[in-house]
């Protein structure tokens, strides 16, 4: 967390004060410098003269959130490998948007400030030494392997594809028992029961909800090439048919 002698430097921008003194305290606490700010636009003019080694932003924001910032960070050479986190309400459409806009990660804000600086900490480190999960239960066995009570499935996805990973992500659920290979990435073969491929993908995302766990086994490979979408894609797909499951099934209720 001290690179060259110096505490890394986190750029926290978010307008409610409270929360972020409270979080900026945690920070601290995890060893990080921190830099302060309730309008991103200013904080992204100082980018020039004293760059941080991350953004945390709140989604939120009245002009400028994070999934805006995390496109114009991304679009400039210099600053292209800037960390961007999101901190947002914790439902899995947001995570969505916030990988789809190019964030590096997620952070549901609802949790205590003390987590979050401990997942920034993991995200930080992830970067500067190589892939660590970070909405993954800690564990003292194996780091990649943990329980989706406390992991948001679409979190993990999004982290083996940014990170590049090549290996097999079993999962072990109530209403699947699949497998999905990547290859540098990419999902490159998924089975679950009778589907495989892309179907097989958006039947994992769609249905598995809370009870359950998984574990990612590096290196493992697959001959077939079944998925034919990237990742991003067909979990935007499952989160839209999940969505109108949960109107249909509100709609009947309400009749």
């Amino acid at each position: 967390m001290i690179p060259n002698g110096r505490p890394a430097k986190i750029l926290l921008i978010d307008s409610n004060v409270y929360f972020a003194k409270k979080l900026g305290d945690a920070l601290k606490r995890e060893g990080f410098e921190v830099i302060s700010s309730t309008q991103a636009a200013f904080a992204l003019t100082t980018l020039e003269y004293d760059a941080p080694t991350a953004i945390v932003c709140a989604t939120n924001m009245r002009e400028m959130g994070a999934l805006e910032i995390a496109k114009i960070i991304h679009a400039d050479p210099k600053n292209s490998a800037l960390p961007v986190i999101a901190l947002g309400d914790g439902s899995q459409r947001a995570l969505m948007e916030a990988f789809q806009a190019g964030c590096d990660d997620y952070i549901d804000r609802r949790r205590t400030p003390a987590i979050i600086a401990t997942h920034v900490r993991n995200i930080v480190t992830s970067k500067a030494e190589g892939f660590q999960p970070t909405q993954m239960l800690a564990q003292a066995d194996t780091s990649l392997s943990g329980s989706l009570t406390h992991t948001d499935l679409p979190g993990v996805l999004q982290m083996l594809t940014h990170a590049h990973q090549t290996g097999a992500l079993h999962i072990n659920a109530a209403n699947a028992d699949a497998v999905l290979f990547f290859d540098a990435g990419e999902i490159r073969h998924a089975e679950c029961g009778s589907l495989f491929g892309d179907e097989a993908v958006v039947h994992i995302v769609k249905n598995v909800h809370g009870n359950g766990v998984y574990k990612f086994v590096y290196g493992s490979t697959s001959p077939q090439h079944t998925v034919l979408r990237n990742a991003t894609d067909l979990m935007l797909d499952a989160m839209r048919e999940f969505d109108e499951g949960a109107r249909d099934m509100a709609d009947k209720e309400a009749l």
